[in-house]
């Protein structure tokens, strides 16, 4: 296992129903942690290279509804 880090920043503030779709992020095999930081706009995804890679990891953020810029 590779673990790798990788931040993306967003735009709008996710609403109620884009954080319950994120959270569905958390059981997708190779997710190890999400953490977002509001100030900054941003989300730091950590997760398993071997298994999935940054192209993967932002089509299932957009896919929750999240607005990555």
């Amino acid at each position: 296992m590779t673990s790798v880090e990788i931040s993306y920043n967003y735009g709008m503030s996710p609403d109620e129903a884009v954080m319950r779709s994120i959270d569905n992020i958390r059981e997708v095999y190779g997710i190890r942690r999400l953490n977002f930081n509001e100030n900054l706009r941003s989300v730091a995804v950590e997760y398993d290279a071997t298994r999935l890679n940054p192209s993967i990891v932002a089509s299932l953020l957009r896919r929750s509804g999240l607005d990555l810029k």
